[in-house]
């Protein structure tokens, strides 16, 4: 076989492992809604997509890998690529991420779990919360300036906004009949424009 043959097929089941990869993350986001976090199988997703366990471990070898791989696959979905976030728009997320309550759910426990050592999520949660609230920071200097009428600078301010949202989700997962989520982050918004 010609050295261009071999690599065209290299390539072709490279592309099909993708796809494979990306149908596999599908399943585990489905199987995770349904079912939550601690009800979410390996063998419940290797069913889902027609493959064995055994199959399954082939692309993700332990259930955190995969459901890192859900949480960045969760991430892409949150992004707005090329266009900078506004503070409007993040009382918009807010209120998708009430329609999604397994993705919330699984977003949180993941993110419980890994401030332990060794926890497969830790290293992607920590990178994660340094890049947004690097972004949080842009979204309320490009609303402020460079002090917010509170006089805190937007550095300052974004570990808050952050923790504010991860905060309401925690506790609109415990009780969502007591807690409505875009609304408490839309009186937050209300808090964080008085000086």
């Amino acid at each position: 076989m010609p050295y261009g043959d071999a690599m065209s097929g290299t390539r072709v089941r490279g592309v099909r492992g993708e796809e494979r990869r990306a149908e596999i993350v599908r399943a585990a986001l489905e199987v995770i809604a349904e079912r939550g976090y601690r009800g979410a199988s390996m063998a419940a997703v290797a069913e889902r997509v027609g493959l064995t366990q055994q199959g399954l471990l082939h692309y993700f070898p332990t259930k955190d890998a995969l459901l890192v791989a859900v949480l960045k696959e969760r991430d892409q979905w949150d992004a707005v690529p090329d266009t900078p976030w506004r503070l409007d728009l993040l009382g918009s997320l807010v209120e998708y991420n009430a329609m999604r309550p397994g993705i919330v759910q699984t977003f949180s426990a993941l993110l419980g779990e890994s401030v332990t050592e060794g926890h497969p999520a830790r290293e992607f949660f920590t990178e994660r919360y340094g890049r947004v609230r690097g972004v949080m920071a842009e979204v309320l200097r490009a609303e402020y300036g460079e002090r917010l009428p509170s006089g805190l600078s937007p550095e300052q301010a974004a570990p808050l906004l952050v923790a504010v949202m991860d905060g309401l989700q925690y506790q609109w997962l415990l009780d969502p009949e007591g807690v409505d989520m875009p609304g408490a982050f839309r009186d937050f918004l209300v808090l964080l424009g008085e000086g």
